[in-house]
């Protein structure tokens, strides 16, 4: 009897173990990988908390300078016929761009030179057949090593953007043709301002000779340096040399763009002549403000460039802290892109029902606060936020709200990417009007995605 019970207890020990075993071939063991950024974009998970607190303030965030005392005495002192714009130092404090206008040229067109930090005049960055545009984009990348700034070719007074060609070969060969004229017009230039020079210096006069300024005449502006009929982006060293177009598009305009945190690329928002054209008739008619709707694009310093989607959006894109991502919103969707790899996937965050639950939440506290004060709810953005635990402490709704009876639900307007596991985006209703005071912007709240690898197969 003893020797039976053995056997049947050895037989159930060889089945379960046959059981496991047969277990472990059908689900193999997994693993997760062990940083954010070996995770691709189409493998991660998300959580979401809605109406947190702000996220920490970011570099991006904090004041710019306006103008360097030391570069703003240099323009006083000797470059009377130019104003000064403004200044933008480089993170490592060892550079100084001046942004400037010449007298005559359009007002929203600038040029660019570079300082030591002392105030020393170093080089000119751009040509003479060069504008810069959108001065307030212009930036360094965070080694310090780059300058990135839009740029096209020179109005001479015309129209600030003139219609681009229709035809990529035309495109190609008037690119080449205005790359001529602008060698040209700089070599013209650049031979006037020499007798202008050579002239000054041979008249003496008082003012001459009060100034502490150095008599050495102003170096004259690089030459040779390809322009386009539609702004393009172009990126300059350091020391204020080595100028080029990163991006080669006639036709299309660049107008947002930000460097990885590792500096290796920069991502940008890029629009049609012709969707820019349309959507700035379409504000103007309705008395609003223009902003300008664009698609991302990867641009690497080599000229290398990615699109990565076809949707437009007027959200500015985010870089993961790790350099390996991009965060992008459409209306009430995050994207999310790899931008490393050889095989780059992607991935969608739909937020639209997530956002219908925590908006009826956040209108129910309004509710409740208003029925307490005796007072309308606020709608600017000073509004409080609701309590971040409204929705899990009230009964889960059985189906979803009606969009149209919540005020608190809107698209989203802006992201931050703080740490490499969570991405913040805020949500707000925001109208722009020529006529400031009519300007609104209410419902504003800050939200976030708390992102997790999904494990992966051994």
């Amino acid at each position: 009897m003893f020797h039976k019970n053995i056997a049947k207890i050895l037989f159930l020990a060889a089945l379960l173990c046959s059981a496991a075993c047969q277990k472990n071939v059908l689900q193999p063991p997994t693993v997760s990988p062990s940083a954010m950024r070996d995770v691709p974009a189409l493998r991660l998970n998300y959580r979401y908390e809605a109406d947190v607190p702000a996220p920490p303030e970011t570099a991006k965030n904090a004041p710019a300078e306006d103008r360097n005392a030391a570069v703003q005495a240099s323009f006083d002192q000797s470059r009377t016929q130019e104003a000064l714009a403004k200044t933008i130092t480089s993170p490592d404090k060892k550079r100084i761009l001046a942004v400037y206008n010449r007298a005559g040229d359009t007002p929203d067109e600038f040029r660019l030179d570079m300082f030591a930090a002392d105030g020393t005049f170093l080089r000119k960055i751009t040509p003479d057949a060069m504008a810069v545009h959108y001065p307030d984009t212009i930036v360094w990348s965070p080694d310090s090593t780059t300058l990135a700034f839009v740029a096209m070719t020179r109005a001479s007074g015309q129209s600030s953007v003139t219609p681009p060609p229709n035809q990529a070969a035309d495109a190609n060969a008037n690119s080449a043709a205005n790359a001529a004229n602008s060698a040209t017009n700089s070599a013209a230039n650049s031979a006037a301002a020499s007798d202008a020079n050579a002239n000054a210096a041979n008249s003496e006069t008082p003012a001459a000779t009060d100034t502490n300024a150095s008599s050495a005449p102003t170096p004259e502006a690089p030459t040779g340096i390809l322009t386009f009929r539609t702004e393009q982006i172009y990126t300059a060293n350091s020391d204020g040399d080595g100028v080029k177009p990163i991006t080669q598009n006639e036709g299309l305009i660049y107008f947002y763009y930000v460097w990885s945190p590792d500096s290796t690329m920069l991502v940008s928002l890029a629009a049609t002549y012709r969707e820019w054209q349309y959507l700035f008739s379409q504000a103007g008619q309705k008395g609003e403000k223009f902003t300008p709707l664009g698609r991302p694009r990867l641009v690497e310093k080599n000229g290398r460039e990615r699109r990565l989607d076809d949707a437009l959006t007027q959200v500015s894109p985010v870089w993961s802290p790790d350099s390996a991502k991009v965060a992008v919103a459409f209306d009430r969707q995050i994207r999310v892109y790899d931008a490393i790899g050889n095989t780059p996937t992607q991935a969608a965050i739909p937020l639209r029902n997530q956002l219908l639950l925590s908006s009826q939440a956040y209108d129910q506290e309004l509710q409740r606060k208003e029925a307490a004060n005796g007072a309308t709810p606020a709608t600017d953005a000073n509004t409080p936020a609701a309590n971040a635990n409204a929705a899990t402490n009230s009964a889960a709704p059985t189906t979803l709200p009606d969009e149209t009876t919540l005020v608190s639900f809107n698209p989203i307007i802006n992201l931050e990417w703080s740490a490499e596991d969570i991405l913040y985006f805020q949500t707000g209703y925001i109208k722009l009007l020529q006529n400031e005071g009519d300007s609104a912007r209410s419902y504003l709240r800050w939200h976030r995605l708390i992102l997790s690898p999904q494990p992966v197969s051994l």
